[in-house]
């Protein structure tokens, strides 16, 4: 293995809840006056905090998002993961590889504390990943493009960002992770590759990241 810890992004890396999650926030968006299609809201929002899409509709429109938006979005999100959600193909083998060869992982993802716990319920993927090894954009204040949490997660790890890896399936992340000075590893199933430049290299299955991970 060519690093001492592999950071993995949580939605759409993990769990495959982007269409999902994105279907929701497109016909929420578009219910409160701000058309937004499935394709605009991945462009747009996929890999990226809450926060980003309050911010990009007020840039856009001058407005505010209602005061109970989170509350509501995270709400419908949760009741369709319990309905729909499910573990990305060969995710389990990938963590039963690492943790026989001793490589430590952790999950760095945009989402809240609780929707990555949801996810991990339904999935069961909290068996593979305890809550010391979880960290969220709540607890840096700044999501994805920004290298915050990336390198929160290597702190908390105790591992140097040089000698991290991360996986990661959005161009906001690929982003975050070049600017923590961490190689990472773009997963094709959803973004096409021109999507996520700057990627160290490409993997659209699961079963192919052991070998590019050295």
């Amino acid at each position: 293995m060519d690093y001492d810890l592999v950071i993995f992004d949580n939605d759409g890396v993990l769990v495959d809840s982007e269409p999902v999650a994105n279907t929701i926030l497109a016909s929420y968006l578009t219910e409160l006056g701000h058309p937004t299609s499935y394709e605009d809201s991945l462009r747009d929002y996929m890999g990226a905090a809450v926060h980003r899409v309050h911010d990009l509709v007020m840039e856009r429109t001058g407005q505010q998002l209602p005061d109970d938006f989170d509350k509501t979005l995270h709400t419908r999100t949760f009741e369709a993961f319990e309905r729909e959600l499910a573990v990305v193909h060969g995710v389990t083998a990938l963590l039963r590889w690492l943790t026989a060869g001793g490589v430590p992982y952790c999950v760095a993802s945009s989402g809240s504390h609780e929707r990555i716990r949801v996810g991990h319920r339904k999935t069961g993927l909290d068996a593979w990943f305890p809550q010391e090894i979880v960290f969220s954009a709540q607890d840096v204040g700044r999501g994805k493009p920004a290298p915050d949490l990336f390198l929160y997660a290597a702190e908390r790890m105790g591992v140097t960002p040089q000698r991290c890896v991360v996986v990661e399936d959005s161009a906001l992340g690929v982003a975050a992770a070049i600017a923590a000075g961490m190689d990472v590893y773009g997963f094709t199933a959803m973004t096409p590759e021109e999507k996520l430049m700057g990627a160290k290299g490409y993997f659209a299955e699961m079963a192919e990241l052991p070998e590019l991970l050295g």
